[in-house]
């Protein structure tokens, strides 16, 4: 079962585990394409064996492969090979995130695909793409957060190393895969012909660095970490309220003049300390000692009706149980259930990307049982 979206009458071979392949396989998903899962027998996917758990399956695993199918493949036997060489003859993309070499030592490179199957388009997302000296080795998210440079900055000033707490290393590199495969496809409605994509974690790390870059080329200065602040914008942070914390964001002179004028201190604005954004980049501590000295008088809630009233950008720092309860997220339909037929209703992230000529539906399929969908594949099902 599949949803409708542009990528509708796509097929995918999928060949991923864990995180990053499957992550991008996911979108391809939720934007249509018909999603063949191909498993090694026994124990499947990795993440198949992933907490949390619910009636013993994995929650982790079933809320990134949700509305694909799965046969269980051997590519060293035969038999297999034969299946898998029969989806590839119906299949326009295969995605894999094997190490470098893995593919070719199978017989599944992309040069013997592509001559054989020259409309297939390939997509590898591995931990340091298909050339380079680091080619060989095997990642996992935090190996690139850190190798990356992001990691140096994330935390607070002086502060031990922290990673982002989201997959930002597997999750970005799969959305790159996503958007190459997309791409890809549109070439070929031109020209005919597959093409190879290679993407990196660590190259897509580099990718997101964009401020930390910018600095370093301009000044020659290597960035660390800032806390919540902004490098270039002031105020762009969190400060101390009577209760907690709030965030707040003036990103031009304008909107710190209103930001003042809410808080009861216009003058700030007129101050030759913050008349302007490098002078307020330049008394960041002072700046923050002026409005924490306002904010701790009153809670954050408080802080955050009269901000929202003046037009003000600013948040709370949500748990996850805050944003699950947010009537924001639950408006965009972003979060969202699959039934599973054991662990019943399963809750999880909705597709991000909202299209006027599709469906946004509140429930999708749920994610295969490993080897569910192998008879009918195998037997002429793709």
């Amino acid at each position: 079962m599949t949803v409708d979206g542009p990528l509708s009458g796509v097929t995918v071979i999928d060949l991923t585990r864990v995180l990053a392949g499957p992550y991008s396989t996911m979108v391809l998903a939720d934007l249509g394409a018909r999603v063949i899962k191909v498993e090694t027998p026994g124990g499947g996917d990795d993440s198949r064996a992933f907490g949390p758990f619910i009636e013993g399956k994995s929650a982790y695993f079933m809320s990134i492969n949700r509305g694909k199918e799965s046969i269980s493949l051997n590519l060293k036997e035969d038999g297999d090979r034969a299946v898998f060489e029969d989806l590839l003859a119906g299949a326009d993309v295969v995605v894999e995130n094997f190490r470098a070499g893995t593919m070719d030592r199978l017989g599944y490179g992309w040069e013997a695909l592509h001559a054989r199957f020259p409309r297939l388009i390939y997509a590898a997302c591995s931990g340091f793409g298909h050339t380079g000296p680091y080619a060989g080795r095997p990642a996992y998210d935090v190996v690139v957060q850190a190798m990356g440079g992001i990691m140096s900055l994330t935390g607070q000033p002086g502060g031990p190393p922290a990673r982002v707490g989201s997959s930002v290393g597997d999750i970005v590199a799969g959305l790159f895969t996503a958007i190459g495969v997309g791409g890809a496809l549109y070439r070929r409605t031109m020209t005919g012909e597959g093409m190879k994509l290679d993407v990196s974690m660590l190259d897509c790390q580099v990718a997101i660095l964009e401020n930390a870059l910018a600095r370093y080329f301009a000044s020659g200065e290597v960035p660390g970490p800032l806390g919540t602040r902004h490098p270039s914008i002031t105020p762009f942070q969190a400060y101390a309220t009577a209760d907690g914390h709030v965030v707040i964001s003036a990103g031009n002179n304008a909107l710190f003049a209103t930001l003042c004028a809410a808080l009861g201190r216009p003058d700030l604005a007129r101050d030759a300390r913050f008349v302007d954004n490098p002078a307020r980049n330049a008394n960041t501590d002072a700046l923050e000692q002026e409005f924490e000295a306002i904010l701790t008088a009153q809670p954050t809630r408080h802080w955050l009706q009269v901000l929202e009233e003046a037009g003000v950008p600013c948040s709370p720092i949500n748990r996850v149980d805050d944003v699950l309860a947010d009537p924001q997220v639950a408006a965009r339909n972003m979060v969202i259930r699959a039934m599973d037929p054991v662990a019943g209703e399963v809750k999880m992230a909705g597709n991000p990307i909202k299209m006027s000529a599709y469906p946004d539906p509140n429930e999708r399929p749920p994610a295969p049982e490993l080897d569910e969908h192998g008879p009918a594949i195998a037997g002429g099902g793709a």
